[in-house]
């Protein structure tokens, strides 16, 4: 394989070629294609490839006859079943191919061979050598894909590249979370001060608690909370039931019909009636002000519990912006099964609006000291 390509491991989407460069599939279509293949994917499991094909020669005017060159020859190495088209306009190509079963290294290697070959056959040894070939694999099986990486805008390149109205509905959502912070933040001053006494006073250890948390696009971030908890507790007991409720097992659930872990030796006395109460999350008004998190949107995961979502899962931390309260929040919490909770986060994240969010901010309060499914 020349040093002219560059290979990398991951996967997306498609479209269709013709004699000119106006006949490949714009990336309009090209990028719906891949959306509604990658949430496909990440629902059946059964994974596609996408092969990213670019390079300064495709942005000089005079070269931009290699494109259809280019499509063309590696048309002849696909199934009819699989696509091509611009990925960015004009910039840079790429080919689906959907449904290739089992992906292993020595498949990965065979389809940069085939590809690489085609578009030596389109192209002069001097263009071949200034174009990029990447080739990416979805869905990702493990948590090698779950922290944000370069490969994040590429794999979920339909939550990065929004439309002009969802970018104006993000400013307005921005804009009322800095003025709801700042607003919360300065009228609770004393019933943060009265917290913070009683988690010194009640137990040793500090009065916040600080751990990272997978936020939007799977950016860790330092997520803050008054301890509930004891000091140097071991988290052997939340990773095991938290496997157990992500994949379903009846032993997540409680004799009460809760789904949550309702005996926890780990948390303290007050602990538990700030959890009941939410008021331990009161602290997290720092991370929307920091905009790490939003006033309304799905719970952060910990890194454990995201390592052991199933790839659709991952939507409801990719989608959105985590929130301190959200639907599951106030109509679901622990009665609810994690896939129930997911759905719940995914119909958010596709109905978010300004008013929808005061709703579920105005029906918080009676859910947090009503505590509902709250532990």
């Amino acid at each position: 394989m020349s040093s002219g390509i560059k290979v990398s491991s991951m996967a997306f989407a498609p479209t269709v070629y013709g004699k000119s460069a106006r006949d490949i599939t714009p990336s309009t279509a090209f990028l719906q294609a891949l959306n509604h293949e990658h949430k496909r994917a990440e629902r059946s499991g059964r994974p596609f490839v996408l092969v990213l094909i670019s390079g300064d020669c495709f942005q000089n005017e005079g070269h931009l006859n290699l494109a259809p060159s280019v499509a063309m020859s590696v048309s002849s190495c696909k199934r009819e079943t699989d696509s091509i088209g611009w990925y960015e306009q004009d910039l840079t190509l790429g080919v689906l191919l959907t449904e290739i079963g089992h992906v292993d290294n020595a498949k990965v290697e065979l389809l940069i061979q085939k590809i690489s070959s085609a578009v030596q056959q389109a192209v002069s040894p001097q263009e071949f050598r200034r174009l990029e070939l990447a080739i990416h694999v979805l869905p990702h099986r493990s948590a090698d894909s779950g922290h944000a990486d370069d490969a994040g805008e590429v794999i979920y390149r339909d939550l990065y590249q929004k439309p002009w109205t969802k970018r104006h509905s993000d400013v307005l959502k921005r804009t009322v979370d800095i003025a709801g912070s700042c607003l919360f933040l300065l009228l609770l001053i004393p019933v943060f001060a009265t917290i913070a006494l009683l988690v010194k006073i009640t137990s040793s250890g500090p009065v916040f608690f600080c751990h990272k948390r997978v936020g939007q696009y799977g950016r860790l971030f330092n997520f803050y909370k008054f301890r509930s908890m004891r000091i140097n507790n071991d988290q052997t007991i939340h990773r095991n039931y938290v496997k157990e409720l992500i994949n379903g097992s009846k032993q997540a659930q409680q004799p009460n019909g809760f789904y949550k872990l309702m005996v926890d030796p780990r948390i303290t006395p007050l602990g538990r009636i700030l959890r009941r109460t939410s008021l331990d999350e009161l602290p997290q008004f720092v991370n929307v002000l920091l905009g790490e998190m939003s006033l309304v949107g799905p719970r952060p995961p910990l890194p454990y519990e995201f390592d052991c979502y199933r790839a659709w899962h991952k939507r409801r931390v990719m989608e959105i912006k985590p929130g301190l309260t959200g639907l599951w929040q106030v109509h679901g919490r622990s009665r609810t099964t994690f896939d129930e909770m997911v759905r719940m986060d995914l119909r958010y994240a596709r109905s978010q609006s300004l008013w929808l969010d005061l709703k579920i901010i105005l029906q918080t309060p009676a859910a947090m000291f009503l505590g509902r499914g709250a532990n």
